[in-house]
């Protein structure tokens, strides 16, 4: 079983870039058919998908933060990335790390690591 983990700052101020680790065990994240994307969920709101990398790199994302949002991975440390520049309050949420079959419905999730964006 796939096991993930979530690390980063809790607090960030408007404008800087936030950038999470997730840091995956008991499964390869170049396994074959296997997304490795990041959801959000903000205060009083719904799951967001927000993007995912796959087993080969390949990278997709939702458009309305495509032009703010990068997706990197670490093989040799199993880890997956996301970064979200020029955050605003608007951006504050839960975030976790997600893996799956299918890219925009990952069947496990981390335990999620709640960001909070000052004005």
């Amino acid at each position: 079983q796939v096991w993930l983990q979530e690390s980063g700052p809790g607090l960030l101020e408007q404008s800087q870039t936030l950038s999470l680790t997730c840091t995956v065990s008991g499964g390869s994240i170049t396994t074959n058919s296997y997304y490795w994307s990041w959801l959000r969920q903000p205060p009083g709101k719904g799951l967001e998908w927000m993007g995912a990398i796959d087993h080969s790199g390949t990278t997709y994302y939702v458009p309305s933060l495509e032009s703010r949002t990068s997706i990197s991975r670490d093989t040799t440390r199993n880890q997956f990335s996301l970064h979200l520049a020029a955050v605003t309050p608007k951006d504050t949420a839960v975030y976790y790390c997600a893996a799956g079959r299918e890219i925009q419905n990952p069947s496990t999730r981390g335990q999620g690591i709640q960001v909070a964006v000052s004005s």
